[in-house]
């Protein structure tokens, strides 16, 4: 109980940060993985491609990339700055928003893979019955389609919060002190 209450800060932190990426990894991931269950048609294998594209380089260069396209005067921001579009001071580095893309970018397959397996997984009958029974689109979705892929939701709810509290390099890397996380604490403790 000492520890928990000498890092209670981080321990909140790092849970309140997994919950917001999961939910927006969510609300992102679900419509992209329907889409490509339902509309991908022969194009389906380069969508899923594209999603793990990310995975064929390292987690550390995904992140560290990050940083130099978010850096005061990184590709980004320095354009924008330079074009007179942002302030000069304007920063994203060291703020909670750089840590949550970060986390984002780098579990955002880990929520899309699921949900898109448990769509997949959905038979087609089930939603021509549903339109036999004179059920809307959105009725269809909401009594059928979603009951279905609450496996898929809850694995990839899983798959996500859970790296996602214990990460520590986007914190590390793209944030400050006000951004440091429960893992930053572990790996500063036994490293």
């Amino acid at each position: 109980t000492e520890t928990l209450g000498k890092y209670d800060t981080q321990l909140i932190r790092s849970l309140l940060y997994g919950l917001i990426v999961t939910a927006a990894t969510l609300a992102i991931s679900y419509p992209m993985a329907y889409w490509i269950a339902f509309r991908g048609g022969r194009r389906k294998i380069l969508f899923l491609l594209l999603i793990l594209l990310p995975f064929f380089t390292p987690f550390l260069i995904r992140t560290l990339s990050w940083k130099l396209i978010l850096a005061d005067t990184g590709i980004f921001l320095g354009t924008l700055k330079d074009a007179g579009l942002l302030e000069q001071d304007f920063r994203v580095l060291a703020t909670p928003i750089a840590v949550l893309g970060g986390i984002f970018y780098n579990f955002l397959p880990f929520m899309a893979l699921p949900l898109y397996v448990a769509l997949e997984r959905l038979d087609p009958a089930l939603l021509d019955a549903a339109s036999d029974l004179y059920s809307s689109k959105r009725d269809a979705f909401l009594h059928v389609t979603l009951p279905l892929s609450l496996p898929g939701v809850f694995a990839g709810s899983l798959l996500t919060f859970i790296p996602a509290v214990g990460d520590f390099i986007n914190a590390e890397l793209l944030g400050g002190v006000n951004t440091v996380m429960i893992g930053n604490v572990i790996q500063r403790e036994y490293l």
